[in-house]
């Protein structure tokens, strides 16, 4: 497993998400336009860490 993140502005270049097998994006509330990194580390990580639906 390896999570690949890019950069608050521009994200991560087309070529890094066409070597991908899974992208995720993380929604944006109205007036937010981005998350720092670490914030989104910690969105990404508590995500995959909460239990699965059946």
């Amino acid at each position: 497993l390896a999570i690949v993140m890019g950069t608050e502005g521009d994200g991560l270049p087309p070529e890094t998400i066409a070597e991908a097998d899974y992208v995720v994006r993380i929604p944006m509330s109205s007036g937010v336009d981005s998350l720092n990194v670490a914030a989104a580390a910690a969105v990404a990580f508590w995500q995959l860490r909460a239990p699965q639906s059946p």
